[in-house]
């Protein structure tokens, strides 16, 4: 029996499906359909992220909410992780992930419940970024909204020059060490073993969601495994949000949490962004409380803002 960090809504079915990317990668994901909808065309909203988790955790507690409210929606594991497909296991990478955004969104367009002309898309976290990524180019996608938007390129391009050297000169010999051994080794743990009585709120919430019964799931990598080492690797050396005004005219709403750590991220995005577009701050909200606080998460807004913009 599978495990959800969350409960079903009553008035919600929940079915698995699969579906490759271009790549040839299969895609694993949960499609949310609202019950007794028969053969009725929804508007679909396709769901990723936070970056480390998995479709029972965050993706799918907002395709659970969002199909409670009249959509279809897709909550998927990305490429390597989780049960979709692909060896070496807990590798993320900007191109793969972009496009299996857009696999998603081959993958609703599937279904027989999907109005293909009406497809909008959500990015947690990392793939937040990831979701803006696909929507520029992927002009099948009406409106694209994130939550918690954090681009890891950006990142690391803002690191001191001598620390990013330092930091590839690490990954180049870790490669020749993985080359070895004939397999990759794990990256560090991201998050403590324990919990530091002093950690800010971003750390606390975090270790809360993966690490505690709040959000542990054992299939997600920063619940209970580790990011290959030389993962970064990708991310040091491609641009994520480079067409951000491709994205207009389809519109964008950006959430983040007041006191996010990653609330610089959304802001950035905003003004790259053409309209129409809107952020939103959550007050007394941190990166990962919008990953499931039902009382933080606005989701009358979201839930207005697809209705409006499918």
């Amino acid at each position: 029996m599978r495990n959800f960090t969350f409960d079903l809504d009553e008035n919600v079915e929940r079915r698995e499906v699969r579906f490759n990317n271009r790549f040839g990668i299969e895609i694993a994901a949960d499609f949310y359909l609202p019950k007794n909808i028969g053969d009725k065309k929804l508007s679909g909203l396709v769901i990723g992220g936070p970056f480390g988790a998995v479709k029972e955790q965050a993706s799918g507690r907002y395709a659970n909410e969002m199909a409670k409210n009249g959509f279809a929606a897709l909550a998927f594991d990305g490429s390597y992780t989780g049960e979709s497909g692909g060896t070496p296991r807990n590798v993320a990478a900007p191109d793969i992930n972009t496009e299996d955004f857009m696999a998603a969104v081959d993958g609703i367009g599937m279904q027989k419940n999907v109005d293909r002309d009406s497809i909008g898309v959500i990015g947690i976290c990392g793939w937040g970024s990831l979701a803006l990524n696909a929507v520029a180019i992927d002009k099948r996608v009406k409106a694209v909204a994130t939550v918690s938007m954090y681009d890891a390129s950006a990142g690391f391009a803002a690191q001191p020059l001598e620390q990013r050297t330092e930091m590839l000169n690490n990954i180049g010999k870790q490669r020749w060490v993985d080359v070895d051994n004939g397999s990759p080794a794990a990256m560090f743990d991201q998050l403590p073993s324990k919990l530091p009585e002093n950690a800010d709120m971003d750390t606390k919430e975090t270790f809360e969601f993966y690490r505690t019964k709040r959000g542990f799931h054992e299939n997600s990598i920063l619940s209970n495994g580790r990011w290959n080492a030389t993962m970064p690797l990708s991310f040091m050396s491609t641009p994520i949000m480079n067409y951000m005004d491709e994205i207009s005219p389809r519109p964008l709403l950006l959430i983040a949490g007041e006191n996010a750590f990653s609330r610089p991220a959304s802001e950035v995005a905003y003004k790259k962004a053409k309209e129409p577009k809107e952020l939103m701050l959550i007050p007394d909200a941190w990166h990962s409380t919008l990953y499931d606080n039902m009382e933080k998460i606005p989701f009358v807004k979201i839930v207005d803002f697809f209705n409006d913009s499918l």
